[in-house]
């Protein structure tokens, strides 16, 4: 009599692979939450473009201290999908998101000017600031 040759898996090793792809799974799942809000916050980060570049043109024409929001060729408040507000105060940007996409409210996004103190004097860095309690810039 011949014996047939067993066909197919255990049971122990589909229980295997069942563990392995579970413990991937918990692995990948946080690192991807992360991601795609580290994506969504890029909005956030570059909804201040438009804003320096306002602070900047200002700070060549007036004292810093006058770039505020909606004068002097700083522009006014805008709104999106992960944007809430943006205030500027003495140049100083800062970006306030909506709980969208992983991105909490307390994420807020500051730019402060270096330099451009007196009028004509040029911005030459923005110092970055990420609050909350997960930073994610």
């Amino acid at each position: 009599m011949k014996k047939s040759a067993q066909q197919g898996f255990t049971l122990i090793e589909l229980m295997i692979v069942v563990a392995i792809i579970g413990i991937l799974a918990a692995v990948a799942l946080p690192a991807y939450q992360t991601y795609t809000a580290k994506a969504a916050y890029s909005e956030v980060i570059l909804a201040s473009g438009t804003f320096k570049t306002g602070v900047q043109v200002c700070a060549l024409k007036n004292p810093i201290a006058d770039c505020d929001l909606g004068t002097n060729g700083v522009p006014a408040t805008t709104e999106s999908q992960a944007v809430a507000s943006v205030a500027v105060s003495g140049g100083t940007i800062r970006v306030t998101p909506k709980a969208f996409s992983g991105i909490q409210t307390d994420n807020i996004y500051q730019l402060e000017p270096v330099g451009g103190a007196t009028a004509g004097a040029a911005i030459t860095a923005w110092n970055e600031t990420c609050e909350g309690t997960t930073p994610l810039c």
